[in-house]
């Protein structure tokens, strides 16, 4: 059956997809490592079984509907080998930006670390402290008891220390 956008019982998605879209897209970047291309779709699948279950999430958690379907979809996307990329032999032509900030800069290097981390710590990580959420919502988002959890986030926390410690170690 399909569903068009005036029905009256999903009054408010598209206030809530405006209004959390960047947000969700933020998550989805960290959750695989900053790729944008890859967070777009994620986060465009989940608004999809959001927007299937909207009638019976609308007045309870949307954002944490949403939240565990991304990163249960996340971590499914990690597990693939393939996502249907295909290298080129020469990197198409790109404009040179004018100026690099130290925060884009930081910003980089820690969505490179990121993406060393298993899937389950990154999604704890990105969970608790980018998005701030208490202990109890991201294990609820991982599926997994809160020590869980929280042991994914210790660990993750643990890997990213020593990876951005060992980038920043002078050459020479």
């Amino acid at each position: 059956m399909e569903r068009s956008g005036t029905d009256d019982g999903c009054e408010g998605f598209d206030a809530f997809v405006a209004a959390r879209w960047s947000a969700l897209l933020h998550v989805a970047r960290l959750l695989t490592g900053g790729d944008r291309q890859r967070a777009e779709d994620l986060v465009q699948e989940s608004l999809v079984k959001l927007w299937f279950a909207w009638p019976r999430v609308a007045d309870q958690a949307p954002e944490a509907y949403v939240r565990t379907v991304l990163v249960r979809l996340a971590a499914r996307s990690a597990r693939r080998r393939w996502w249907g990329e295909r290298p080129v032999g020469e990197l198409p032509d790109r404009p040179v930006p004018d100026d690099v900030s130290a925060a884009v800069a930081e910003r980089s290097r820690l969505e490179a670390a990121l993406a060393l981390l298993t899937p389950r710590q990154r999604a704890a990580v990105v969970l608790r402290y980018c998005e701030d959420l208490p202990e109890a919502q991201v294990a609820q988002a991982l599926g997994c008891p809160v020590g869980t959890a929280r042991s994914h986030a210790s660990r993750g926390v643990a890997r990213l220390r020593q990876l951005l410690s060992d980038t920043v170690r002078p050459v020479g």
